[in-house]
């Protein structure tokens, strides 16, 4: 059995990678790809502790952020589709509709 370590350690490399593209990248879609990888790095740590303790609630709060990861990935790209469509641009730097 791999040890506990080892997956905390590769879901907060993810969530650190994760964290640095929302930060960094300018492109609508990749930090909607980096919201989804900090999300899955939350998803391991959840199954990592349900399966260690034993207990199914870390693999229901799982399914339930799977499930939260795909509506928001569904209204997100909705989003970038409709600046697309109106602003013909997905650099967010550009987008300034809801700025002051």
């Amino acid at each position: 059995m791999i040890a506990i370590e080892y997956f905390i350690g590769l879901s907060a490399i993810l969530f650190v990678i994760g964290a640095v593209g929302v930060l960094t990248k300018k492109n609508a879609i990749v930090v909607l790809m980096c919201i989804e990888m900090m999300l899955n790095a939350a998803n391991i740590n959840f199954v990592t502790f349900s399966a260690f303790s034993g207990n199914l609630n870390g693999m229901v709060f799982a399914l339930v952020s799977i499930a939260i990861a795909a509506a928001e990935v569904a209204v997100g790209l909705a989003i970038v589709l409709n600046l697309y469509k109106t602003r013909d641009t997905i650099g967010l730097d550009e987008i300034n509709l809801l700025r002051w």
